[in-house]
């Protein structure tokens, strides 16, 4: 069975995702095969808030070259967190969005 931390990988730190933090909307990087309901379960659990909407963004690796071989670099999927009115803010965020 996973843990909420095999779900959640790590927070995404970016300005659009800091400017979120004042609304209570968080960016996390989780598990490629997460479903929204896994994922809202798994923050819930971790950090101990009330979970109002998941929305998720799924994006393919990008193809790099070394030479004559090609690969891809690894897909990750991006989970947008929306906490409810009446919920407490995630602690691990407050002294960054400050």
């Amino acid at each position: 069975m996973k843990t909420a931390f095999d779900i959640i990988k790590k927070p995404v730190l970016t300005e659009k995702s800091y400017d979120g933090m004042a609304d209570k909307k968080y960016v996390f990087e989780v598990d490629v095969r997460a479903n929204k309901v896994e994922i809202k379960k798994a923050v819930e659990e971790a950090f101990g808030v009330k979970v109002a909407s998941v929305n998720t963004l799924r994006t393919d690796g990008k193809l790099k070259r070394m030479g004559k071989h090609e690969g891809r670099t690894p897909e990750i999927k991006k989970a947008y967190v929306t906490l409810k009115k009446d919920s407490k803010a995630i602690e691990f965020f407050e002294s960054m969005a400050k």
